[in-house]
């Protein structure tokens, strides 16, 4: 077992404090986005290990790579070759991130394989394929937590545009009203990201100054566009089911499921990959022919998940994801220790009061690595979140 040193990414969208907050640190007034526990090329954990020549830093990519089926044990090896494939992260946003969508697996090939085929640069601004693999993701609040997920009834998304009295949302008010569910959320997405954008931001700005005087549940489309003024992933946004999580509450978000996150801290995983397509609230570039090839385009429920209790002690976020699994452990002071051996290798993160993990103290923002088949046992009193690989 190991104590991981992890890197934070100061990705403009994040909050300034929340996860300084949590790791009971003063803020530094830079955002700090996202806390990555794991093993993804561009920023992986380190750990230190005991060798021959005595105590030596290296990164968790390295000690995989070293000795893949002693770290992940050789089912997970077998299924997901020699890496781990799960990314665990601290999520804070303090700021909206960008409307998206990932594709699934087969789509994720595909795409992949035609990008590279056509030589297209991986670290090209416009490539949208990093990988071939999907990306399957799930968010847990740690505090109240904002989002999008999904699609609402396009009658729902015409009524609130509808509501703001601008005249160049009608002909969206319209498509939303005159066609069956697939075709008006299709039409109206493809309509939105091919307007021209002066036009766009002029009619962004009028729906913007609505929501704000209506207030009530086109509130949070007005603080969108205070963060992106004249982009038409505001008005995407209102397409979407908007979410409040409250803490210990998760969204899984399947490939093809339209999301954002608006503002909050959680705990985020999700198989190890890069791709993402974008739709809105983003300099970036927009794919939009790809977007719309993958996009889900159905009405669906946001589908919030609570944790089922186990006798153990445990309580399992279920999720059809095979990459990865998230449970958590809220541990009481004097009781017996849990056991958290496993088959697979597991990261261990601390959100509150105080873990022992072997012979390792965690405190909140702290974090191990468990290599396959490691036998290991937790007391509190603390809150523990535990990511490994489903059965």
């Amino acid at each position: 077992m190991d104590r991981l040193s992890n890197t934070v990414r100061p990705y403009a969208w994040g909050s300034t404090t929340a996860i300084p907050a949590l790791l009971g640190i003063a803020p530094t007034g830079e955002p700090q986005a996202e806390m990555w526990m794991g093993a993804h090329p561009g920023a992986p954990s380190r750990i230190t290990r005991t060798t021959a020549s005595g105590e030596t830093e290296l990164a968790l990519t390295e000690a995989i790579d070293a000795d893949p089926e002693g770290e992940l044990g050789a089912p997970t090896v077998a299924r997901f070759g020699p890496r781990l494939p799960f990314l665990l992260k601290l999520l804070a946003a303090g700021a909206p991130l960008s409307v998206q969508v990932h594709p699934n697996l087969e789509q994720a090939g595909e795409g992949y394989a035609d990008e590279e085929a056509r030589g297209v640069p991986i670290d090209a601004p416009h490539r949208t394929y990093k990988d071939a693999n999907h990306k399957p993701e799930l968010i847990c609040a740690l505090t109240p937590f904002d989002g999008l997920c999904g699609f609402r009834r396009p009658t729902e998304a015409a009524d609130a545009m509808e509501a703001l009295g601008v005249d160049s949302l009608k002909p969206y008010v319209d498509l939303l009203r005159a066609h069956p569910e697939e075709a008006a959320l299709r039409e109206v997405l493809t309509a939105i990201l091919g307007a021209e954008p002066a036009e766009m931001a002029e009619t962004v700005a009028e729906a913007a100054a609505a929501a704000e005087r209506l207030g009530g549940a086109h509130a949070p489309y007005a603080r969108i566009a205070h963060h992106f003024p004249g982009d038409p992933g505001v008005l995407a946004a209102m397409l979407l089911n908007y979410v409040q999580l409250q803490p210990g509450e998760a969204l899984f978000l399947g490939a093809g499921v339209p999301h954002a996150y608006l503002d909050g801290l959680g705990v985020e995983i999700m198989a190890n990959s890069d791709n993402v397509l974008r739709c809105g609230l983003t300099p970036k570039h927009i794919d939009v022919p790809e977007l719309l090839r993958i996009v889900r385009f159905e009405a669906t429920e946001p589908g919030v998940l609570r944790p089922e209790a186990a006798p153990s002690g445990e309580e399992l976020y279920e999720t059809p994801a095979d990459e990865f699994a998230l449970s958590r452990y809220t541990l009481a002071s004097g009781a017996a220790p849990t056991e958290l051996t496993a088959p697979t290798p597991q990261i261990l993160l601390c959100t509150a009061g105080s873990v022992t993990v072997g012979e390792l103290t965690l405190v909140p923002g702290e974090s191990a690595y468990v290599p396959a088949d490691e036998t290991v046992e937790a007391t509190g009193p603390g809150t523990l979140f535990r990511a490994t690989v489903a059965a």
